[in-house]
This record gives C-alpha cells, sequence and structure tokens, in this order.
C-alpha cells in the first residue's frame, strides 16, 4: 500500500526558512513526477514546484527564487527548501507523486508564516 508522509511544517516569520519532507512507503510503478502543492483558506489547491523522474524543476512564479525541489535518486523522498517566507505562503502542504494514471497525495502539513 502506497503512502505519503508530509513532515516540517510548522509557525516561521516573514524572512525565515522551512523545510519540508515527504516519505515514500510502498512502490509506485513508473514514477514520473513528484509534486509539492499548498492550499491557503478559501482558496483552490495550487501547484507550487515540481521534480520530474529526469530531475527536471518547475515553479510557480510566486515562489520561484526562494523554494527549491529536491529529491533522491531512489525516488522514495521528495523536499522543499523554502527561504524568504511571506506571510501569504500560509498554507497547508502537500505532496503528491504521480504516474501516468495515479496521483499519491500526502495528509499536508501546515506552514503558518506570521507577519
Amino acid at each position: 500500500q502506497v503512502r505519503l508522509v508530509e513532515s516540517g511544517g510548522g509557525l516561521v516569520q516573514s524572512g525565515g526558512s522551512l523545510r519540508l519532507s515527504c516519505v515514500l512507503s510502498g512502490t509506485i510503478f513508473d514514477l514520473r513526477v513528484r509534486r509539492w502543492y499548498r492550499q491557503a483558506p478559501g482558496k483552490q489547491r495550487e501547484m507550487v514546484a515540481l521534480i520530474s523522474s529526469d530531475g527536471w524543476s518547475d515553479y510557480a512564479d510566486s515562489v520561484r527564487g526562494r523554494f527549491t525541489i529536491s529529491g533522491d535518486n531512489a525516488d522514495d523522498r521528495v523536499v522543499l527548501q523554502m527561504d524568504r517566507l511571506k506571510p501569504e505562503d500560509t498554507a497547508v502542504y502537500y505532496c503528491n507523486f504521480a504516474n501516468r494514471s495515479v496521483d499519491y497525495w500526502g495528509q499536508g502539513t501546515q506552514v503558518t508564516v506570521s507577519s
């Protein structure tokens, strides 16, 4: 059974940093991409960053230059380093692993940035 578990969320002041980690237990056949999403209260879930199985990464414009996504060669972990955090980064952050046909989600971790 596949399970994704996020950790690393918390409360930080504006300008600070947090490091989110997501660990996979179980096996995903033909894993293609690992992503981080976030959802703020009253807003739609949005993609923050992704890293493909061949190492290509991309970011939402709102976090580009401040956040860095990375993953290990075993494809069982993805990390989101978040620097220069802003109050508007406050949200529940979810990791997502996907192959061609199935998306797997973690339970989410709360990130709160105070001004």
